[in-house]
């Protein structure tokens, strides 16, 4: 059995929190499914520790790791833009409608199951069910994802994202005409308090910031390019409600009233990255898909 030995210094507060901090190559889920096993241990007493554990002072923990699950994801011949590919990363341009990996809603049809088709190699680090996955976007926001090859290209990509030194540009329809080009929203998201399967704004959520650059102003409607700071669950979506400007198609932060499409209206268009071996910068851009800059030229004749 492999262990993880992580010494904690600054950091203070629940332990399934700090740990998250700490170990930015491990998905959230990853490490609560540790502590929730047992797996994690106090250098000192040698006691499992809890995820409610509150961290007050400098301690070494060790984490137990499980041996590794075989993995049972089918690979599946499913249509695939790779944008780039070499040894160590791929990027890819996910279509609107595909679920990143799979879960009990979702067990096949995967950009998972597709990535395990066409590539031959993904990194393991993030758990049996997100093979390469070092970040993700939602269901029906299309557009670029970086994808690790192997365990040493996810660290380093997710300690791009980590440190804020990765490029992630969206294009956005909203609803409302935004009257000054350029905003950044800085406002903390957690679980909503009102419903549990939301994200909000809430004030002991996690540091959040989006900026955004007004690009084409319609009736109804603004066209907007966002980049993000921080990478929180369904950021954009939430910032753009809690200013008053939600998504074109959006049905869980939008309006019930809006745009005929297959979701809300974000594209994840530019991506870059510096590369984890060579320390190339490297950058991508794709263009919106097709239903996209339809409704825009349909908004464009109402003006």
């Amino acid at each position: 059995m492999t262990s993880i030995q992580l010494n904690i210094q600054e950091q203070t507060g629940r332990l399934d929190k700090v740990m998250n901090e700490c170990l930015p190559a491990y998905s959230r889920s990853q490490i609560q499914q540790w502590l929730k096993e047992g797996l994690v241990f106090d250098d000192q007493t040698k006691q499992a520790l809890k995820a409610n554990y509150k961290v007050k002072e400098p301690m070494s923990i060790t984490i137990q790791l499980p041996e590794p699950k075989e993995l049972t994801l089918i690979p599946e011949n499913i249509p695939l833009e790779i944008l780039y590919e070499d040894a160590d990363v791929a990027v890819v341009n996910k279509p609107q409608g595909m679920v990143v990996h799979p879960s009990a809603g979702h067990p096949q049809g995967t950009l998972v199951n597709a990535l395990l088709y066409h590539l031959k190699d993904l990194s393991t680090i993030n758990d049996v069910i997100r093979p390469g996955i070092v970040h993700r976007i939602d269901k029906d926001t299309s557009g670029l994802l970086m994808i690790a090859k192997n365990d040493f290209a996810h660290e380093k990509l997710a300690e791009q994202l980590k440190e804020k030194t990765s490029l992630r540009k969206y294009v956005a329809l909203v609803h409302g005409v935004i009257p000054h080009d350029k905003g950044t929203i800085t406002a903390p998201i957690g679980r909503s308090k009102q419903d549990r399967k939301k994200q909000a704004v809430v004030e002991e959520g996690k540091h959040a910031v989006t900026h955004f650059t007004v690009l084409e102003r319609f009736n109804d409607f603004t066209l907007i390019e966002l980049k993000l700071e921080t990478g929180r669950t369904h950021q954009i979506r939430v910032h753009m409600q809690y200013i008053g400007y939600p998504l074109a198609g959006d049905p869980v932060y939008g309006p019930r009233k809006t745009l005929k499409g297959n979701g809300q209206f974000l594209h994840a268009q530019t991506l870059g990255f510096t590369h984890p071996t060579t320390g190339e910068w490297m950058e991508f851009t794709t263009p919106l898909p097709t239903i996209f800059t339809q409704t825009l030229a349909d908004l464009r004749k109402t003006v």
